[in-house]
Protein backbone atom coordinates (compact mmCIF):
# COMPACT_ATOMS: atom_id res chain seq x y z
CA UNK A 1 0.00 0.00 0.00
CA UNK A 2 1.37 3.42 -0.90
CA UNK A 3 2.48 5.57 2.01
CA UNK A 4 1.41 9.14 1.43
CA UNK A 5 4.17 10.40 3.71
CA UNK A 6 6.71 9.65 0.98
CA UNK A 7 4.98 11.57 -1.80
CA UNK A 8 6.99 14.55 -2.93
CA UNK A 9 5.25 17.87 -3.57
CA UNK A 10 5.11 19.53 -6.95
CA UNK A 11 7.38 22.52 -7.35
CA UNK A 12 5.66 25.57 -5.90
CA UNK A 13 8.10 28.16 -4.65
CA UNK A 14 6.80 30.70 -2.18
CA UNK A 15 7.29 34.42 -2.88
CA UNK A 16 10.45 35.88 -1.34
CA UNK A 17 8.45 37.75 1.29
CA UNK A 18 7.01 34.47 2.60
CA UNK A 19 10.33 32.62 2.85
CA UNK A 20 12.53 32.12 5.85
CA UNK A 21 15.89 30.41 5.67
CA UNK A 22 17.61 27.76 7.74
CA UNK A 23 19.43 24.62 6.63
CA UNK A 24 18.30 21.17 5.39
CA UNK A 25 17.73 19.24 2.10
CA UNK A 26 16.71 15.97 0.46
CA UNK A 27 19.52 14.91 -1.90
CA UNK A 28 19.79 11.57 -3.67
CA UNK A 29 22.67 9.40 -4.71
CA UNK A 30 25.16 9.44 -7.58
CA UNK A 31 28.30 11.30 -8.61
CA UNK A 32 28.54 12.67 -12.11
CA UNK A 33 31.01 14.51 -14.30
CA UNK A 34 30.41 13.65 -17.94
CA UNK A 35 28.16 16.69 -18.26
CA UNK A 36 30.54 18.88 -16.30
CA UNK A 37 33.30 17.76 -18.64
CA UNK A 38 31.42 19.43 -21.48
CA UNK A 39 31.84 22.87 -19.93
CA UNK A 40 35.59 22.79 -20.46
CA UNK A 41 36.02 22.18 -24.18
CA UNK A 42 35.09 24.09 -27.31
CA UNK A 43 31.32 24.50 -27.51
CA UNK A 44 29.21 24.58 -30.65
CA UNK A 45 27.22 27.48 -32.06
CA UNK A 46 24.07 28.45 -30.19
CA UNK A 47 20.67 27.26 -31.21
CA UNK A 48 18.26 30.00 -32.18
CA UNK A 49 17.35 32.05 -29.15
CA UNK A 50 19.87 30.44 -26.83
CA UNK A 51 22.94 32.44 -25.80
CA UNK A 52 26.03 30.29 -25.52
CA UNK A 53 29.40 30.10 -23.85
CA UNK A 54 31.65 30.14 -26.91
CA UNK A 55 34.62 28.48 -25.27
CA UNK A 56 35.62 27.44 -21.82
CA UNK A 57 38.16 29.40 -19.81
CA UNK A 58 41.69 28.58 -20.81
CA UNK A 59 43.42 29.16 -17.51
CA UNK A 60 44.09 27.06 -14.42
CA UNK A 61 41.27 26.16 -12.07
CA UNK A 62 40.60 25.00 -8.57
CA UNK A 63 37.89 22.42 -8.21
CA UNK A 64 35.26 22.16 -5.43
CA UNK A 65 33.10 19.04 -5.21
CA UNK A 66 30.77 17.06 -3.00
CA UNK A 67 31.39 13.83 -4.83
CA UNK A 68 28.14 12.04 -4.54
CA UNK A 69 25.57 14.78 -4.65
CA UNK A 70 27.58 17.79 -5.68
CA UNK A 71 30.26 18.49 -8.19
CA UNK A 72 31.94 21.81 -8.78
CA UNK A 73 35.14 23.58 -9.54
CA UNK A 74 36.82 26.89 -8.96
CA UNK A 75 38.79 28.67 -11.65
CA UNK A 76 41.57 30.85 -10.32
CA UNK A 77 41.67 33.34 -13.19
CA UNK A 78 38.95 35.71 -14.44
CA UNK A 79 39.88 35.12 -18.09
CA UNK A 80 36.95 33.53 -19.89
CA UNK A 81 34.75 34.08 -22.93
CA UNK A 82 30.97 34.03 -22.79
CA UNK A 83 28.19 34.72 -25.20
CA UNK A 84 25.45 37.18 -24.26
CA UNK A 85 23.31 36.43 -21.26
CA UNK A 86 19.71 35.44 -21.70
CA UNK A 87 16.83 37.72 -20.88
CA UNK A 88 15.86 37.58 -17.20
CA UNK A 89 13.70 34.50 -16.62
CA UNK A 90 10.79 34.93 -14.26
CA UNK A 91 10.92 31.26 -13.25
CA UNK A 92 14.68 30.65 -13.39
CA UNK A 93 17.05 29.99 -10.53
CA UNK A 94 18.22 33.60 -10.44
CA UNK A 95 14.70 34.99 -10.11
CA UNK A 96 13.38 32.42 -7.67
CA UNK A 97 16.25 31.92 -5.27
CA UNK A 98 19.32 34.11 -5.78
CA UNK A 99 18.12 37.66 -6.51
CA UNK A 100 15.52 37.56 -3.67
CA UNK A 101 18.45 37.03 -1.30
CA UNK A 102 20.01 40.30 -2.48
CA UNK A 103 22.63 39.01 -4.94
CA UNK A 104 23.13 40.00 -8.60
CA UNK A 105 22.48 37.08 -10.94
CA UNK A 106 22.26 36.48 -14.69
CA UNK A 107 21.13 33.45 -16.70
CA UNK A 108 23.20 31.89 -19.51
CA UNK A 109 22.87 28.84 -21.74
CA UNK A 110 25.68 26.58 -22.94
CA UNK A 111 25.23 24.38 -26.01
CA UNK A 112 27.63 21.44 -25.98
CA UNK A 113 29.21 19.85 -29.03
CA UNK A 114 26.56 17.13 -29.03
CA UNK A 115 23.65 19.56 -28.78
CA UNK A 116 22.75 19.64 -25.09
CA UNK A 117 21.52 22.99 -23.79
CA UNK A 118 22.74 23.52 -20.24
CA UNK A 119 21.77 26.43 -18.00
CA UNK A 120 24.39 28.39 -16.11
CA UNK A 121 23.77 31.14 -13.57
CA UNK A 122 26.34 33.77 -12.68
CA UNK A 123 26.67 35.65 -9.39
CA UNK A 124 29.51 38.10 -10.16
CA UNK A 125 29.97 39.46 -6.64
CA UNK A 126 28.53 39.52 -3.15
CA UNK A 127 25.57 41.41 -1.71
CA UNK A 128 27.55 44.35 -0.40
CA UNK A 129 30.28 44.51 -3.05
CA UNK A 130 30.50 47.45 -5.43
CA UNK A 131 30.37 46.48 -9.10
CA UNK A 132 33.86 46.31 -10.54
CA UNK A 133 36.41 43.87 -11.87
CA UNK A 134 35.15 40.34 -11.13
CA UNK A 135 37.12 38.12 -8.81
CA UNK A 136 38.43 34.63 -9.55
CA UNK A 137 35.70 32.46 -11.12
CA UNK A 138 34.19 29.63 -9.13
CA UNK A 139 32.28 26.91 -10.96
CA UNK A 140 29.85 24.82 -8.89
CA UNK A 141 28.18 21.74 -10.37
CA UNK A 142 25.53 19.71 -8.56
CA UNK A 143 25.15 15.93 -8.63
CA UNK A 144 22.58 13.31 -9.49
CA UNK A 145 18.92 14.14 -8.73
CA UNK A 146 19.85 17.72 -7.84
CA UNK A 147 19.99 21.11 -9.53
CA UNK A 148 22.04 24.25 -9.08
CA UNK A 149 19.60 25.37 -6.39
CA UNK A 150 21.34 23.04 -3.94
CA UNK A 151 24.09 25.63 -3.39
CA UNK A 152 21.66 28.40 -2.33
CA UNK A 153 18.80 26.92 -0.29
CA UNK A 154 20.09 28.08 3.08
CA UNK A 155 20.52 31.64 4.29
CA UNK A 156 23.23 33.77 2.71
CA UNK A 157 25.31 33.14 5.84
CA UNK A 158 25.08 29.34 5.48
CA UNK A 159 25.02 28.56 1.73
CA UNK A 160 28.34 27.86 0.03
CA UNK A 161 27.36 29.67 -3.18
CA UNK A 162 26.53 32.87 -1.31
CA UNK A 163 29.59 32.57 0.94
CA UNK A 164 31.89 32.27 -2.08
CA UNK A 165 30.31 35.34 -3.71
CA UNK A 166 30.69 37.35 -0.50
CA UNK A 167 34.31 36.14 -0.25
CA UNK A 168 35.30 37.77 -3.53
CA UNK A 169 34.62 35.01 -6.06
CA UNK A 170 32.79 35.28 -9.38
CA UNK A 171 30.39 32.35 -8.92
CA UNK A 172 29.11 30.25 -11.83
CA UNK A 173 26.49 27.54 -11.28
CA UNK A 174 26.02 24.61 -13.65
CA UNK A 175 22.88 22.55 -14.27
CA UNK A 176 23.07 19.21 -16.06
CA UNK A 177 20.52 18.00 -18.59
CA UNK A 178 17.17 16.85 -17.31
CA UNK A 179 17.02 19.23 -14.37
CA UNK A 180 14.40 21.90 -13.91
CA UNK A 181 16.86 24.63 -14.86
CA UNK A 182 18.38 23.03 -17.98
CA UNK A 183 17.01 23.53 -21.49
CA UNK A 184 17.08 20.03 -22.99
CA UNK A 185 18.60 19.21 -26.37
CA UNK A 186 18.37 20.62 -29.87
CA UNK A 187 17.16 17.27 -31.28
CA UNK A 188 17.40 14.44 -28.72
CA UNK A 189 15.79 13.41 -25.46
CA UNK A 190 17.66 14.88 -22.51
CA UNK A 191 18.00 11.36 -21.12
CA UNK A 192 19.57 9.74 -24.19
CA UNK A 193 23.19 9.76 -23.00
CA UNK A 194 25.42 10.22 -20.02
CA UNK A 195 26.51 8.39 -16.92
CA UNK A 196 28.08 9.23 -13.61
CA UNK A 197 31.67 9.84 -12.56
CA UNK A 198 33.49 12.16 -10.25
CA UNK A 199 37.13 11.65 -9.31
CA UNK A 200 37.59 10.18 -12.78
CA UNK A 201 37.66 13.72 -14.14
CA UNK A 202 41.11 14.23 -12.65
CA UNK A 203 42.55 11.28 -14.60
CA UNK A 204 41.82 13.06 -17.91
CA UNK A 205 44.81 15.12 -19.10
CA UNK A 206 42.70 17.78 -20.83
CA UNK A 207 40.72 18.32 -17.62
CA UNK A 208 43.75 18.42 -15.35
CA UNK A 209 45.42 21.07 -17.51
CA UNK A 210 42.59 23.46 -16.61
CA UNK A 211 42.55 22.73 -12.88
CA UNK A 212 44.94 24.50 -10.56
CA UNK A 213 43.74 22.83 -7.36
CA UNK A 214 40.85 20.66 -6.19
CA UNK A 215 38.72 20.58 -3.05
CA UNK A 216 36.56 17.49 -2.56
CA UNK A 217 33.71 17.05 -0.08
CA UNK A 218 32.74 13.45 0.75
CA UNK A 219 34.83 12.01 -2.12
CA UNK A 220 33.27 8.97 -3.78
CA UNK A 221 35.15 6.48 -5.91
CA UNK A 222 35.23 3.04 -4.33
CA UNK A 223 32.00 1.81 -2.73
CA UNK A 224 33.14 -1.36 -0.95
CA UNK A 225 31.92 -0.21 2.48
CA UNK A 226 28.69 1.59 1.61
CA UNK A 227 26.20 1.18 4.48
CA UNK A 228 23.15 3.05 3.15
CA UNK A 229 20.23 0.72 3.88
CA UNK A 230 18.09 2.21 1.10
CA UNK A 231 20.80 1.98 -1.55
CA UNK A 232 21.87 -1.55 -0.55
CA UNK A 233 18.25 -2.73 -0.69
CA UNK A 234 17.78 -1.16 -4.14
CA UNK A 235 21.01 -2.80 -5.35
CA UNK A 236 19.89 -6.19 -3.99
CA UNK A 237 16.51 -5.82 -5.76
CA UNK A 238 18.35 -4.94 -9.00
CA UNK A 239 16.03 -1.97 -9.18
CA UNK A 240 18.11 -0.31 -11.89
CA UNK A 241 17.87 -3.33 -14.19
CA UNK A 242 14.13 -3.65 -13.59
CA UNK A 243 13.57 -0.01 -14.54
CA UNK A 244 15.59 -0.33 -17.75
CA UNK A 245 13.81 -3.57 -18.71
CA UNK A 246 10.48 -1.77 -18.24
CA UNK A 247 11.60 1.02 -20.57
CA UNK A 248 11.79 3.61 -17.77
CA UNK A 249 14.71 5.78 -18.87
CA UNK A 250 13.85 8.86 -16.81
CA UNK A 251 13.69 8.50 -13.04
CA UNK A 252 11.50 11.17 -11.49
CA UNK A 253 10.74 10.72 -7.80
CA UNK A 254 7.93 13.30 -8.01
CA UNK A 255 5.91 11.11 -10.37
CA UNK A 256 3.47 8.36 -9.39
CA UNK A 257 5.99 5.82 -10.66
CA UNK A 258 8.71 7.42 -8.55
CA UNK A 259 6.56 7.17 -5.41
CA UNK A 260 5.88 3.51 -6.16
CA UNK A 261 9.60 2.87 -6.61
CA UNK A 262 10.41 4.38 -3.22
CA UNK A 263 7.61 2.39 -1.60
CA UNK A 264 8.81 -0.87 -3.16
CA UNK A 265 12.31 -0.37 -1.76
CA UNK A 266 11.11 0.63 1.69
CA UNK A 267 8.24 -1.83 2.14
CA UNK A 268 9.08 -4.26 4.93
CA UNK A 269 12.84 -3.93 4.53
CA UNK A 270 13.96 -0.33 5.11
CA UNK A 271 12.70 2.10 7.73
CA UNK A 272 11.78 5.07 5.57
CA UNK A 273 10.15 7.14 8.29
CA UNK A 274 13.33 9.17 7.90
CA UNK A 275 14.03 8.58 4.23
CA UNK A 276 17.02 10.90 4.12
CA UNK A 277 18.87 9.01 6.86
CA UNK A 278 18.00 5.72 5.16
CA UNK A 279 19.81 6.95 2.04
CA UNK A 280 22.72 9.02 3.32
CA UNK A 281 23.20 7.84 6.88
CA UNK A 282 22.71 9.89 10.03
CA UNK A 283 23.28 13.63 9.62
CA UNK A 284 24.00 15.57 12.78
CA UNK A 285 23.58 19.22 12.13
CA UNK A 286 20.87 20.39 9.77
CA UNK A 287 17.35 21.54 10.46
CA UNK A 288 14.81 18.83 9.62
CA UNK A 289 11.95 21.30 10.08
CA UNK A 290 12.99 22.88 6.77
CA UNK A 291 12.50 19.67 4.79
CA UNK A 292 9.21 20.78 3.19
CA UNK A 293 10.89 23.89 1.82
CA UNK A 294 13.76 21.95 0.25
CA UNK A 295 11.34 19.48 -1.28
CA UNK A 296 9.95 22.39 -3.29
CA UNK A 297 13.23 22.26 -5.26
CA UNK A 298 14.64 18.76 -4.84
CA UNK A 299 14.86 16.08 -6.14
CA UNK A 300 15.24 16.73 -9.87
CA UNK A 301 14.69 14.00 -12.50
CA UNK A 302 17.63 12.10 -13.95
CA UNK A 303 18.50 9.27 -16.30
CA UNK A 304 18.02 5.71 -15.06
CA UNK A 305 21.38 4.99 -16.69
CA UNK A 306 23.07 7.09 -14.00
CA UNK A 307 21.57 4.89 -11.30
CA UNK A 308 22.53 1.76 -13.24
CA UNK A 309 26.16 2.88 -13.45
CA UNK A 310 26.36 3.53 -9.72
CA UNK A 311 24.82 0.15 -8.91
CA UNK A 312 27.19 -1.60 -11.34
CA UNK A 313 30.15 -0.28 -9.38
CA UNK A 314 28.64 -1.28 -6.04
CA UNK A 315 27.93 -4.85 -7.24
CA UNK A 316 31.35 -5.34 -8.82
CA UNK A 317 33.44 -3.38 -6.35
CA UNK A 318 34.98 -1.38 -9.19
CA UNK A 319 35.60 2.25 -10.05
CA UNK A 320 35.13 2.07 -13.80
CA UNK A 321 33.31 3.35 -16.84
CA UNK A 322 29.77 2.26 -17.66
CA UNK A 323 29.43 -1.43 -18.51
CA UNK A 324 27.54 -1.88 -21.80
CA UNK A 325 27.95 -5.68 -21.84
CA UNK A 326 30.58 -7.62 -23.77
CA UNK A 327 29.58 -6.51 -27.29
CA UNK A 328 28.82 -2.95 -26.28
CA UNK A 329 32.13 -2.69 -24.46
CA UNK A 330 34.00 -4.02 -27.50
CA UNK A 331 32.40 -1.37 -29.68
CA UNK A 332 33.07 1.49 -27.26
CA UNK A 333 36.21 0.48 -25.39
CA UNK A 334 37.74 -2.28 -27.58
CA UNK A 335 37.65 -4.44 -24.48
CA UNK A 336 35.21 -6.98 -23.05
CA UNK A 337 35.16 -5.11 -19.77
CA UNK A 338 34.80 -1.37 -19.07
CA UNK A 339 38.12 0.34 -18.34
CA UNK A 340 38.80 1.14 -14.70
CA UNK A 341 39.65 4.68 -13.68
CA UNK A 342 43.19 4.72 -12.35
CA UNK A 343 43.48 7.32 -9.59
CA UNK A 344 47.25 7.03 -9.90
CA UNK A 345 46.79 9.06 -13.09
CA UNK A 346 45.77 12.07 -11.00
CA UNK A 347 49.03 14.06 -11.08
CA UNK A 348 50.78 14.52 -7.76
CA UNK A 349 51.34 18.14 -8.80
CA UNK A 350 47.59 18.81 -8.40
CA UNK A 351 46.94 20.28 -4.93
CA UNK A 352 44.03 18.49 -3.28
CA UNK A 353 41.84 19.14 -0.25
CA UNK A 354 39.34 16.58 1.03
CA UNK A 355 36.61 16.81 3.65
CA UNK A 356 34.73 13.74 4.85
CA UNK A 357 32.60 12.60 7.78
CA UNK A 358 32.50 9.67 10.16
CA UNK A 359 28.72 9.15 9.83
CA UNK A 360 28.56 9.11 6.03
CA UNK A 361 26.80 5.96 4.79
CA UNK A 362 27.72 6.69 1.17
CA UNK A 363 31.29 8.00 1.33
CA UNK A 364 32.36 5.66 4.12
CA UNK A 365 35.67 6.63 5.81
CA UNK A 366 37.11 3.21 4.87
CA UNK A 367 36.40 3.88 1.19
CA UNK A 368 37.87 7.37 1.49
CA UNK A 369 41.04 5.77 2.87
CA UNK A 370 41.07 3.41 -0.12
CA UNK A 371 40.85 6.44 -2.39
CA UNK A 372 43.71 8.15 -0.57
CA UNK A 373 45.89 5.06 -0.96
CA UNK A 374 45.35 5.09 -4.73
CA UNK A 375 46.33 8.74 -5.15
CA UNK A 376 49.95 9.74 -5.71
CA UNK A 377 49.41 13.11 -4.07
CA UNK A 378 48.82 13.66 -0.36
CA UNK A 379 45.67 15.79 0.03
CA UNK A 380 45.04 18.15 2.89
CA UNK A 381 42.34 16.43 4.96
CA UNK A 382 39.40 17.63 7.04
CA UNK A 383 37.68 14.83 8.96
CA UNK A 384 34.59 15.57 11.07
CA UNK A 385 33.60 12.57 13.16
CA UNK A 386 29.89 13.38 13.62
CA UNK A 387 29.20 14.67 10.08
CA UNK A 388 27.01 12.75 7.66
CA UNK A 389 26.87 13.15 3.90
CA UNK A 390 24.48 16.10 3.82
CA UNK A 391 26.03 18.01 6.68
CA UNK A 392 28.86 19.23 4.45
CA UNK A 393 26.50 21.58 2.62
CA UNK A 394 23.51 21.97 4.93
CA UNK A 395 24.82 21.85 8.47
CA UNK A 396 23.99 24.96 10.46
CA UNK A 397 27.66 24.88 11.47
CA UNK A 398 29.20 24.13 8.05
CA UNK A 399 30.47 27.69 7.64
CA UNK A 400 32.70 27.26 10.68
CA UNK A 401 33.26 23.51 10.49
CA UNK A 402 33.94 23.20 6.75
CA UNK A 403 33.92 26.35 4.65
CA UNK A 404 36.47 28.22 6.73
CA UNK A 405 39.10 25.57 6.03
CA UNK A 406 38.00 25.28 2.41
CA UNK A 407 38.42 29.03 1.89
CA UNK A 408 41.80 28.88 3.63
CA UNK A 409 42.88 26.23 1.12
CA UNK A 410 41.68 28.33 -1.83
CA UNK A 411 43.45 31.42 -0.51
CA UNK A 412 46.65 29.43 -0.01
CA UNK A 413 46.52 28.55 -3.71
CA UNK A 414 46.18 32.16 -4.76
CA UNK A 415 42.57 31.73 -5.82
CA UNK A 416 41.36 35.03 -4.41
CA UNK A 417 42.79 38.45 -3.75
CA UNK A 418 39.47 39.89 -2.59
CA UNK A 419 39.27 38.75 1.06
Amino acid sequence: MRRSSIRLPSVNVAPPSQRSFSPSILPFFGPRTEEADRYFGELSSPATGHPTMRRAPSSGAAFVALLLFLFGRVRCSPEYSLGRSSSPATDGLCALLIRPSGYPCSEHTVETKDGYLLAIQRIPHGRNTLKGKPGPPVFLQHGLFQGGDTWFMNSFEESLGFILADSGFDVWVGNVRGTRWSHGHTTLSVYDKGTIMALAAFTMPDMVEMIESAALLCPISYLDHITSSFVLRAVFMRLDEMLLSMGIHQLNFRSDTGVQIIDSVCDGHVDCNNLLSSITGENCCFNMSRMAYYLEFEPHPSSTKNLHHLFQMIRKGTFAKYDYGFWGNLLRYRSLHPPAFDLADVPDSLPLWMGYGGKDALADPADVQHTLEELKSKPELLYIDNYGHIDFILSVKAKDDVYGDLLRFLKSRGCSSSY
